[in-house]
């Protein structure tokens, strides 16, 4: 049973970058650390000889590079690895990927550093200060997780610096062996040259003696001189994912592996109130019934359950069936999703509420203005990643070893240490490829009951799946949110004063306390991003957020607070531009003069589009997240009270793009993901349960409803900004818009469905 345990540390450290922004104290004034160099030692071949905490190299030129990032789809294993081997100059198909060593130069910075609700316009040094200070807290916690479309954004620089570093090793050996100036070794395809006298050698040959010297300083290179940077690349995984060779998680085959199937408890916060192992022990198979209702106690909607471990999963699933539980309701089953939405308009009718960003004089610039205002609202939403929720887990020996598809390794080592009641060293983590992560994957909860079923398995390695049933009522979901708009037009129908306040829960604050152990509070820009630091320049603003505690576990879902946010905000613009008499995509224009890239970036969109057929309308969205702006023009029919998406034009300027192919597909799946949830997403809940359990009634886009979708990715020379989820959010918006269009009729609510 787990029992109190002093605060660390780490978790001092991460309370404190929470809630106060930043902790610059002592260290704080001091250079950051570096992130080349690893104190553990690769997980490479004997042979090859590691440059740094990156790369190394073995004697048949193979080249192994450490990907800390984990590949649930989004490239990160072709992307990555081209950064690399462009500053190191070595052919892509040379490069082998290596798993990363539990080690804080493989933090993710970027996720942290941009984790308070700074507007994207600020340039002050308040801003500036303290993102470099969280990014020095992210450094020293050693936080390495995949999320927040933060990857290639994060490594830009660490993953080239290191190829620049091994290439300057490199070249100061070959220097020294033949004896010549570093200055004329040229480096070409994993080999070095000297022009004048016609010597070359392999990085291979001259490896191990490159560990051995000072690096030659070589620049990084410019864009001008990009040979893979920039270009487009095929996927390094499309092969084994078309052969069936690739391993997820739920492909973990350890030997004397055995199953687990679970019983949850069917209302949030339920227990146990009595078990009969004996209506199972005897069924073909089945091993033992164990309850791990405390590997989760006092976490934000932790559920007890019940696990039936048998020889194969059939049988374990068969008996979990039968299995005689008896269930405690507990406090919240009164719960449902009315009462969840009256909770909300009932916080926005009081006082209370955290101001994101305000500016201007909404009381003075409104005084006899015209007045809109409109209320939106969105849904509860589940993950519904294609590979069930699955670990792996072995506790023996005071050792635990986990196989296991996660976004966030340093977090579940410390779960399942924390556990197993083992220091976090004695934790071995095999990471395989994810079926799909959207964010679910952040969580410990399956790592949590996975342990501490092995603990009772006497060594065994055993194998716990979720059913997609177990998937959708116990996930961890986008918060339903309740939002209302104001805004004035002037006679000539610009838009003076916008104001919004919305409610939701905080999922910042579950999420911290869930799988960090942290007693989080204070803002979560996730509530309110997409709203508080839009583009739009619109002179008087004030939007605020008022946090409602709900017992629904709450977790990050494919672009986070932008998913909802996009479709409240590009909505009511496009009431807005209905209301002063308005061409929509005239209104935004006129609004983004001093944004030359939203503006370009809109545009793009609207020329790809054209005209609409006769029949259909087109619907235009423009939004920013994670650092990249994405405009879409969806075109939509409607037949009756269907909605059906033809085609979707999306623009996107996500600064240097590294691999355009890449780009291409993370908008196209965006596209299909957004759709999911804006025609059929729903998470609804009575009596404390949640009434979706499978596809049947929690609906994906099929392939015959998949749109065309048209990416354009405009050229930049910025630093690459994120990719992954910044498609999600304008896709809902730019159907809503079109349908107005085409009916008359004003969805303000998810999913869409027509009166």
């Amino acid at each position: 049973m787990l029992g109190p345990k002093k605060i660390s540390r780490r978790r001092f450290l991460l309370s404190g970058a929470g809630v106060a922004g930043a902790l610059l104290v002592g260290w704080g004034v001091a250079p950051p650390r570096q992130r080349l160099k690893a104190q553990a030692a690769l997980p490479v071949a004997r042979d090859a000889v590691a440059l740094n905490g990156w790369v190394a190299i073995a004697p048949d030129n193979t080249v192994s590079i450490v990907v800390p990032r984990a590949e649930m789809g989004q490239g990160v294993h072709t992307a990555l690895p081209m950064l690399l081997a462009e500053e190191l100059d070595v052919p892509l198909a040379a490069v082998r990927i290596a798993p990363a060593p539990q080690d804080k130069i493989y933090a993710n910075l970027a996720v942290m550093r941009e984790n308070l609700p700074f507007h994207p316009d600020d340039t002050g040094y308040t801003k500036a200060a303290t993102q470099w200070g969280l990014a020095k807290v992210a450094r020293e916690l050693g936080i390495n997780l995949t999320g927040g479309s933060s990857s290639v954004k994060d490594l830009w620089l660490p993953m080239r610096e290191a190829g620049a570093t091994a290439r300057g090793l490199l070249i100061a050996a070959a220097s020294r062996a033949w004896k010549v100036a570093p200055e004329q070794v040229r480096s070409a395809d994993g080999w070095l040259y000297h022009d004048s006298s016609g010597r070359k050698a392999s990085y291979g040959s001259l490896a191990a003696a490159a560990a051995q010297e000072t690096p030659y300083e070589v620049p990084l290179k410019e864009p001008h001189a990009f040979r893979l940077i920039g270009r487009a690349q095929p996927r390094r995984d499309a092969r084994i994912k078309s052969d069936g060779t690739a391993r997820f998680g739920i492909d973990a085959r350890p030997e004397g592996m055995v199953y687990a199937a679970l019983r949850m408890a069917p209302t949030i916060g339920g227990t146990i109130a009595g078990i009969n192992p004996a209506s199972v022990l005897a069924m073909p198979g089945v091993l033992s019934v164990i309850d791990f209702s405390g590997a989760l106690r006092g976490q934000t909607g932790a559920q007890a359950g019940v696990a039936v471990v048998a020889r194969t999963f059939w049988q374990a699933s068969q008996a979990a069936a039968a299995l005689a539980v008896r269930w405690e309701a507990g406090p919240h089953a009164a719960l449902s999703t009315q009462g969840l939405f009256d909770g909300l308009a009932a916080a926005l009718d009081g006082d209370d509420e955290h101001v994101y960003h305000s500016r201007g004089d909404l009381e003075q610039a409104g005084t006899g203005a015209r007045v809109i205002r409109a209320e939106y609202r969105a849904p509860l939403l589940a993950h519904a990643a294609m590979e069930p929720v699955n670990c792996t887990a072995q506790v023996s020996g005071g050792k635990v070893r986990l196989w296991l598809s996660t976004q966030a390794p340093s977090i579940v080592v410390a779960i399942a240490a924390q556990v197993a009641d083992v220091d976090p060293a004695d934790v071995e983590l095999h990471e395989h490829l994810l079926g799909g992560g959207f964010g679910r994957r952040l969580e410990g909860d399956m790592v949590a009951q996975a342990v501490a079923i092995a603990r009772e398995c006497q060594g065994r390695p055993v194998q716990m799946i979720w059913s997609r049933e177990d998937d959708v009522m116990h996930d961890v979901y986008r918060p339903a949110a309740l939002a209302r708009f104001q805004a004035t037009l002037d006679a000539a129908g610009t838009i003076l004063t916008w104001q919004c306040r919305a409610a939701s829960g905080a999922l910042g604050h579950q999420f911290a306390r869930r799988n960090l152990g942290l007693p989080a509070g204070g803002p979560d820009k996730s509530t309110v991003e997409g709203v508080y630091d839009m583009q739009y320049e619109i002179p008087h603003q004030r939007i605020a957020h008022v946090a409602v505690d709900t017992p629904v576990p709450l977790g990050n879902w494919r672009s986070v607070g932008h998913s909802q946010n996009a479709f409240f905000k590009e909505s009511f613009i496009d009431e807005m531009a209905h209301a002063a008499g308005k061409d929509p995509v005239a209104l935004r224009r006129a609004m983004l003069l001093e944004h030359p890239r939203d503006l370009a970036v809109l545009d793009a969109a609207v020329k790809r589009a054209g005209t609409p057929p006769p029949g259909r309308a087109h619907g235009v969205a423009l939004h920013q997240s994670f650092g990249s702006i994405v405009a879409q023009v969806a075109e939509v029919s409607v037949e009756g009270k269907e909605i059906r998406v033809h085609r979707v034009v999306c623009a996107i300027d996500c600064g240097l793009a590294v691999n355009p192919n890449l780009v291409a597909q993370q908008m196209e799946s965006s596209v299909i993901f957004g759709l999911s949830a804006a025609l059929g997403g729903e998470i609804t809940i009575e009596d404390g349960k949640v009434e979706q359990t499978n596809f049947g009634d929690y609906p994906v886009l099929r392939m015959h409803q998949a749109p065309i979708v048209e990416t354009i990715i405009n050229l930049s020379t910025e630093p690459p900004e994120g990719v992954g989820e910044p498609g999600v959010p304008p896709v809902a918006p730019a159907v809503a818009n079109a349908v107005f269009k085409l009916t008359g009729q004003r969805l303000r609510s998810l999913p869409l469905r027509l009166a």
